[in-house]
């Protein structure tokens, strides 16, 4: 089993930038690749960004140039920063590795 905790979700406005944060614990091996994931209201789930070990990175077209996914092998984090955040942003987002889910962080973009 592992387990997925995500923070730093929250209400902000348009072009203005937020961090969220997932930390990984129980049978979790530095070795997977972690992702982070959307779910806007009414949409299907989406890959937002995901990163190998090696730090190799994947970005949807949507974020690239805005968001920056990045890990700690040794803290088994994984972070996503996020800039000039759009109100196409606003969704739950996920952490994933391995088949695993966290219970995702609100993200709201809003005037």
């Amino acid at each position: 089993q592992v387990q997925l905790v995500e923070s730093g979700g929250g209400l902000v406005q348009p072009g203005g930038s937020l961090r969220l944060s997932c930390a990984a614990s129980g049978r979790f091996f530095s070795a997977n690749v972690m992702g982070w994931y959307r779910q806007a209201a009414g949409k299907e789930r989406e890959l937002v960004a995901r990163i190998f070990s090696d730090g190799t990175t994947n970005y949807a077209d949507p974020v690239k140039g805005r968001f920056t996914i990045s890990r700690d092998n040794a803290k088994n984090t994984v972070n996503l920063q996020m800039n000039s955040l759009n109100s196409e942003d606003t969704a739950v987002y996920y952490c994933n590795t391995n088949g695993y889910w966290g219970k995702g962080t609100l993200v709201t973009v809003s005037l």
